[in-house]
């Protein structure tokens, strides 16, 4: 009604007359129909803009997501290794191991020393310090995440190459420097 009153008023204006009013009234019922073709061109870029905000959320969810998930994971090793560490390690025996490009040195007693130069015993970092862990607890948290290990004598990799020149002069695991 509120078309025929605007329709009523231009027709006493004399803006319009009746077959244009007519013609825009019938036009405007069409484009009500069908849609206006910049309409619907109108509709397809904001729902391509829709799809790709929410492709662009779901990345940036999944990658906070895989954050979170690391984060935890590492809070879960330092969990693990500070429950598991080996505790009563202060010793008169220095064991001197480079982190980096760092020489540390840890005091440890003469059997955590043979243990860790057998392989038995890794040290680990842990925040600003050091732990010492038994090796198959090490191996696991190695598996999940790597890092944490920083002497990890392993006896597979001590087997001598054929071509060494320097194959016959062992150098002893004891040796202190």
């Amino acid at each position: 009604m509120a078309k025929n009153a605007l329709q009523a008023q231009l027709l006493k204006a004399g803006l319009v007359d009746s077959k244009k009013a007519n013609k825009i009234s019938k036009q405007a019922q069409h484009a009500k129909r069908t849609g206006d073709a910049s309409n619907i061109d109108a509709k397809k870029a904001l729902a391509d803009a829709q799809a790709k905000k929410i492709e662009k959320d779901q990345k940036l969810n999944q990658e906070k997501q895989q954050l979170l998930e690391e984060k935890m994971l590492k809070a879960n090793i330092i969990q693990m290794i500070k429950q598991h560490q080996l505790t009563e390690t202060n010793g008169d025996i220095s064991y001197q191991f480079v982190d980096g490009s760092k020489v540390k040195k840890l005091f440890i007693t003469q059997k955590l020393y043979d243990q860790i130069v057998a392989g038995h015993v890794v040290i680990a970092r842990l925040d600003d310090s050091y732990a010492l862990l038994p090796r198959p607890l090490a191996d696991r948290i190695n598996s999940k995440l790597e890092g944490f290990m920083v002497v990890s004598n392993d006896t597979a990799e001590d087997e001598l190459a054929e071509d060494d020149p320097y194959a016959a002069y062992v150098i002893p695991d004891d040796l202190m420097w």
